[in-house]
């Protein structure tokens, strides 16, 4: 097969004949060879091999680290993609996953974004807008019109929290101790293993960012209304040596830029449907993750208040 020979995994490569998994960016297939049992990522919209080489260093640097995190397998070439016929693969080490979980463990989730932020990766470049610029109460308001016109289910609710979503876009700050860091880590890409433990994937979208904001996403994402397990879950990333620290509103821009753009793009799709939600009920189902269970100021304020360690 193809993609055994050109990543050189073995003889006897059986792929699955659909994927066993599927995300925004692409879908994965499971091949077996004699040598192993590989993640082939099919790319749903193509890359260009230079625009992936520092994430894919970031992520080789993690492994080394000892960071919980499937290896990545480049080609004979050293390449990180491969053409095969007209789709684009890249191939990981396969690793058996369970369903996603945002009642992880909390002081196994700190322990572990500590350790991500540990692994030596300086900042190349600026920021991306999504992870620190506001959508702004003029494209808002656009989008809601859109949607009501349109029809959307949505559409009502999204009006409702409107006057949040842009309060809390006043409390976006620029990142200060920039250094590489994972930049998507919500529960589908922490994920419990069958061996016990987590895995940490997709790490295609690393990059320069603010450990403490990150921190701050993944308060929300494991913690939520629980005081608890945010306190449990920074306590454990203290502890692993972990570099950020949540101590003020600005600590959840990166939160709140990044849901804002997620809401934004998913309620695009929804009115022109593409590859990443080729369904509306795809995009609906997007969009409902934020609106099911939104970010509000006061949630952030009480996590905020759990985590003051003064």
């Amino acid at each position: 097969m193809d993609i055994a020979a050109q990543f050189d995994l073995g003889a006897g490569a059986k792929l699955t004949e659909g994927p066993v998994a599927e995300g925004r960016q692409g879908a994965v297939r499971r091949l077996e060879t004699a040598d192993g049992r590989w993640a082939v990522k099919t790319l749903f919209h193509p890359a260009d091999e230079n625009s992936v080489q520092a994430a894919t260093l970031f992520h080789e640097a993690a492994y080394a680290a000892g960071v919980p995190t499937p290896q990545v397998r480049r080609t004979t070439t050293g390449a990180v993609f491969a053409r095969v016929g007209n789709r684009q693969v890249r191939v990981y080490e396969w690793v058996d996953l369970e369903e996603s979980d945002p009642g992880l463990d909390p002081e196994l989730v700190g322990t572990v974004l500590a350790a991500v932020h540990r692994v030596p990766g300086d900042a190349d470049g600026p920021v991306d807008p999504w992870y620190r610029e506001p959508v702004g109460p003029d494209r808002w308001d656009e989008l809601v019109r859109e949607l009501t016109t349109a029809g959307a289910p949505f559409a009502g609710r999204l009006a409702e929290v409107r006057d949040e979503l842009v309060a809390l876009e006043a409390w976006l700050e620029p990142p200060a101790a920039v250094r590489t860091c994972h930049r998507d880590l919500w529960a589908d890409n922490v994920l419990p293993t069958a061996a016990g433990g987590v895995c940490v994937i997709d790490w295609e979208n690393s990059g320069p960012a603010d450990p403490s904001q990150e921190l701050g996403c993944a308060l929300f994402e494991f913690a939520r209304t629980d005081p608890g397990r945010a306190r449990a879950l920074t306590a454990a990333y203290r502890q692993a040596g972990g570099p950020g620290t949540v101590a003020r509103r600005g600590d959840f821009s990166m939160l709140i830029a990044q849901l804002g753009h997620i809401t934004e793009i998913a309620a695009t799709d929804w009115l022109r449907p593409e590859a990443r939600s080729r369904r509306r009920s795809d995009s609906a189902a997007w969009i409902s993750e934020v609106l099911d269970e939104p970010h509000t100021r006061d949630l952030l304020d009480a996590l905020l208040r759990a985590v003051d360690a003064r």
